[in-house]
C-alpha cells in the first residue's frame, strides 16, 4: 500500500464510481460541492479527518469581496476593479493578472450566492481597516471565526444531500496519460479503497504540515510554529508534479506574527490596525507593523527568542472582541491587563523605563521612523498586552489553473478533467510572504471552489 502521495496506472478495476469526486471537506471543497451538485452532478466529497474543519476552522473566516450586497447594505462602495489594484499593488506585481481578475470578479458573486442560495448570514467587519485593502471589504459570519464558517457550509451541503466520507486520506492518483481516472484511498482501518471518477476537484490546500517541503521551498520560515491544518502535506503539489503539470510560486505563503504564546491562538491585527504596537523582548518597537501581519511571521521571529508583545488598550480590545479567537485568549488569560505601563511591563517581563519611551515616542497623527502613520487617538490606560510569537498558517503557492479551474501542464495545456482550488492552486500572494493581502487563503478557496464545481463534466 502507498504510504506517501503518488500517481498510477489504471487497476483492474475500481471499488466505486462517481461523477465528481472532491478532495478535501474545507471551504473550498464545500464549496465546490455545492456549486456541482447545484449543477446536476454527482458529487462524492472525502476528507481525510474525521470531521471536515481543516484550515478553514483554524482562520478567522473572512473573505474579501468587492461589490456585494453587504456591502450595499453598509453603504460601501466598491467595484472588481479596484479591488485587484489592491491584490496586485500588496504582491508588487507578481501574480498572474487573469487570475487576479477572475478572483477580483467572482468574489461578490460567491458571497451574494452563499447568502442567498445556502443562508449563510455574511455581513461586512466596519469597525477597522485591513491593511492593504482601500475599502472594507472583510465578509464574515457572526462570530467571524472560520469554525462558524466550515460548520455551516457542511450543514448546506448536509442539506443538498452531499455526501461527505471523513476518514479517507487520498493516496493514489489513477490516470491514463493526461486523463484523470480516480484515487486511491486509505481507510480507517488502514486498507486501500479505490474510487473511480469522471472528473476530479483538488481542495486538499497545501503544503504546510510537511516540513520537508516547507524547508525546500520557503526556508527562511521553515522553523515558525505551524499554526495551519496537519494534514495539508502537498499531495496536490506530488501529483501535479509527476503528471507534468505547471507548478507556480512554491515559496509564497501567509505568516502571521501575533499568535499567542504559548497559548497558540490568533490575536486578531486589529489590535494593531487600530493603533497598538509590538515591541521586542527590550520593550522596543522594531518594524512598521502596518505593512501586514504575514510578513510579521517573520519580524517576529527575527527578535531575541523569536517572540514579541503586541501592546494595545481597552479601547482597542473591545473592538477585537467581536472575534471569537480573542474571547478565547482572554479566557486563558493570553492577555495582560493594567492600569499604568509600569504594571503592563511588570506582568509581561519588560524594563519598564524602555516600554514607556516606546509609547511616548508614537507620534500623535504622524509618521513615525519606521514610516508607519498613526491616527490622532493615543494609547491610553487601562492598557493590554500578549506575548506573541510568529506562525506558518499555509502555503500560497501551487498547481496554475486557467478560468475552469482546470489544472495547467507544463506546456500551457489543460487537464480535461483535473481541477484545483483553494490552497492546492496557486494563489495571487506573489512569490513570499509579503504579498499575501488579507483574506486571500479564503478568496482563493470559495471563489475556485465554486468556478470548480460549476464548470461541469468535460465533453
Amino acid at each position: 500500500m502507498a504510504t506517501k502521495a503518488s500517481i498510477a496506472p489504471l487497476p483492474a478495476a475500481f471499488d466505486l464510481d462517481c461523477g465528481t469526486l472532491i478532495v478535501g471537506a474545507g471551504a473550498c471543497g464545500l464549496v465546490a460541492a455545492l456549486a456541482a451538485r447545484e449543477a446536476g452532478q454527482e458529487v462524492l466529497v472525502i476528507e481525510a479527518d474525521t470531521v471536515p474543519r481543516g484550515s478553514t476552522a483554524l482562520s478567522a473566516g473572512l473573505i474579501p469581496a468587492a461589490g456585494s450586497r453587504a456591502q450595499a447594505e453598509a453603504g460601501i462602495a466598491d467595484d472588481p476593479a479596484l479591488f485587484a489594484a489592491d491584490i496586485q499593488a500588496k504582491a508588487k506585481g507578481e501574480n498572474d493578472p487573469a487570475l487576479v481578475d477572475l478572483l477580483a470578479r467572482n468574489a461578490a458573486p460567491t458571497i451574494d450566492w452563499l447568502a442567498e442560495r445556502h443562508g449563510l448570514p455574511f455581513s461586512v467587519v466596519t469597525d477597522f481597516d485591513y491593511p492593504g485593502h482601500s475599502r472594507r471589504r472583510m465578509h464574515g459570519l457572526p462570530t467571524r471565526s472560520g469554525a462558524e464558517l466550515i460548520d455551516a457550509l457542511r450543514a448546506a451541503c448536509e442539506a443538498e444531500g452531499i455526501d461527505i466520507v471523513c476518514g479517507r486520506r487520498a493516496r493514489v492518483l489513477y490516470h491514463e496519460g493526461r486523463a484523470v481516472r480516480g484515487l486511491g484511498v486509505v481507510t480507517g482501518d488502514g486498507g486501500m479503497e479505490t474510487i473511480g471518477c469522471d472528473r476530479l476537484i483538488l481542495a486538499c490546500n497545501g503544503f504546510g504540515g510537511n516540513r520537508d517541503l516547507v524547508a525546500r521551498h520557503m526556508p527562511a520560515i521553515a522553523d515558525a510554529l505551524w499554526f495551519g491544518h496537519d494534514a495539508n502535506r502537498g499531495e496536490a503539489v506530488t501529483w501535479g508534479a509527476a503528471l507534468g503539470a505547471d507548478l507556480a510560486h512554491l515559496g509564497a505563503y501567509q505568516g502571521h506574527g501575533n499568535v499567542a504564546h504559548p497559548h497558540g491562538i490568533l490575536i486578531t491585527w486589529a489590535v494593531i490596525t487600530e493603533g497598538g504596537v509590538q515591541v521586542n523582548r527590550a520593550g522596543e518597537r522594531f518594524w512598521n507593523e502596518a505593512q501586514g501581519y504575514s510578513e510579521a511571521a517573520r519580524a517576529v521571529l527575527a527578535q531575541p527568542g523569536g517572540e514579541a508583545f503586541a501592546i494595545f488598550d481597552a479601547r482597542i480590545a473591545a473592538v477585537a472582541r467581536q472575534f471569537e479567537d480573542f474571547k478565547r485568549a482572554e479566557a486563558a488569560g493570553a492577555v495582560r491587563r493594567a492600569d499604568t505601563v509600569a504594571e503592563l511591563a511588570a506582568d509581561l517581563g519588560l524594563p519598564g523605563d524602555t516600554l514607556a519611551h516606546s509609547l511616548a515616542a508614537i507620534p500623535n497623527g504622524g509618521t513615525d521612523r519606521f514610516g508607519r502613520r498613526f491616527g490622532p487617538v493615543r494609547l491610553a490606560p487601562p492598557y493590554c498586552g500578549v506575548r506573541v510569537t510568529g506562525a506558518l498558517f499555509h502555503t500560497q503557492g501551487g498547481l496554475r489553473v486557467n478560468d475552469l479551474g482546470q489544472v495547467l501542464h507544463a506546456d500551457g495545456t489543460a487537464f480535461a478533467n483535473l481541477y484545483a482550488g483553494g490552497g492546492a492552486a496557486c494563489g495571487v500572494s506573489g512569490r513570499g510572504d509579503s504579498g499575501y493581502l488579507s483574506g486571500n487563503g479564503l478568496l482563493a478557496a470559495v471563489v475556485l471552489g465554486r468556478i470548480c464545481g460549476r464548470a461541469g463534466l468535460p465533453g
